[in-house]
């Protein structure tokens, strides 16, 4: 058991996972999601940063959570991650977050 629980199983690795439209009517091509369903901070602001340090610039990340602070806080991080925030779309039991790497 790690230092935030039992080490999840991660999708991070799952590249080229599809599309997903924005409220705008925008189709962008995901190039990796990252599975962060039962994380507390700040895990969910780690992955995204090692998922991010691994992508290519235009390449977009799509981060599932069901932490509210942690929702709150990946749009202000895109900063340093030489980022875009798209969106943050809510679903009924989750929000996914779309990031662009500059």
């Amino acid at each position: 058991m790690g230092l935030f629980g039992a080490k999840k199983a991660s999708s991070e690795a799952n590249a080229g996972n599809g599309e997903a439209t924005l409220s705008s009517g925008q189709k962008v091509k995901i190039a990796r999601r990252v599975d962060c369903l039962g994380c507390s901070c700040p895990r969910p602001q780690l992955m995204t940063k090692k998922a991010m340090a691994e992508m290519g610039s235009g390449e977009v990340v799509e981060v599932m959570l069901d932490n509210p602070s942690s929702v709150e806080a990946l749009p202000p991080m895109c900063d340093e991650l030489n980022a875009t925030h798209l969106e943050t779309i809510k679903d009924p039991s989750d929000w996914r977050v779309y990031i662009r790497k500059d």
